[in-house]
């Protein structure tokens, strides 16, 4: 049966990152993609211009709109802009208790913008975060989040750690260009889990975390257990960053069908 996926996130009208990589990706992984959005964003490889939020009223009625008619077997979340906007969605996970919730608590554009307001982490914290099957922090994300300095992978399984005794249920912290050999580590309040790949020279990186939390939603939508929806996600992207198309001027996007259409 054919598995349905709903990404809750901003819309990227460059295509790269948000909405529009969450259902490239999950096309690409032969799942039925649905989206709510929740803010309209004005950006582009090199930078962001502006961001308009859609009220949350508005938001609890796209989500009322998927649930009552194609239930979703995952569900990621990404780009959470403000407070209203993150209960709004804790409001609704808590009415419909969906399968396999994937958040990216996005706070900045691969160029440094930010997408966050910054007074909103407390709040993402203690409304959106229990709901997480698994939350996946960039390392700049989860020294926000976890309150510490993280220079090493025994620092991303100590963030690790202390991020899980917030709510969530696995917590998986990328080390992408901050950390030698794109470390990525997994904790699922018992263990810690390194996966860890031969670095890239690039920077056509626009869109990675968006992409990998949307591969995994759908890994799990097929029936993947966690450690092992990850290790496919990340093989994903990888090659979805090795085969980039070069485009934009700054950080270019990914190719989310290299796996689909063959290379010139």
């Amino acid at each position: 049966m054919l598995k349905k996926i709903l990404t809750i996130a901003g819309s990227d009208c460059s295509g790269g990152a948000g909405i529009q990589a969450d259902l490239k990706t999950m096309a690409a992984h032969g799942v039925y993609g649905m989206s709510v959005i929740v803010s309209v964003v004005a950006e582009n490889t090199a930078r962001v211009i502006d961001i308009q939020d859609i009220s949350p009223k508005m938001i609890e009625e796209q989500i009322d709109a998927v649930f009552e008619d194609i239930v979703p077997d995952a569900v990621k979340i990404g780009m959470l802009s403000s407070p209203a906007c993150m209960k709004a969605v804790a409001g609704k996970l808590e009415q419909y208790q969906p399968q396999h919730v994937v958040i990216d608590p996005v706070m900045f554009a691969k160029n440094g913008d930010p997408l966050m307001e910054p007074a909103s982490v407390g709040t993402l914290i203690k409304y959106v975060l229990p709901y997480a099957d698994l939350l996946t922090p960039n390392i700049p994300e989860a020294q926000h989040i976890a309150g510490m300095k993280i220079s090493t992978p025994e620092d991303m399984e100590e963030a690790a750690r202390l991020i899980y005794a917030k709510g969530c249920k696995n917590v998986l912290i990328k080390g992408g260009r901050n950390m030698a050999g794109a470390v990525d580590v997994l904790f699922d309040g018992e263990s810690a889990r390194r996966y860890e790949i031969g670095q890239i020279d690039t920077s056509n990186t626009h869109g990675t975390g968006c992409t990998l939390s949307s591969a995994i939603a759908s890994n799990l939508a097929l029936g993947h257990p966690v450690p092992e929806a990850v290790e496919l996600a990340k093989s994903y992207v990888t090659d979805a960053i090795r085969r980039a198309p070069g485009l934009g001027h700054g950080c270019g996007p990914l190719n989310h069908f290299c796996r689909i259409f063959p290379e010139e």
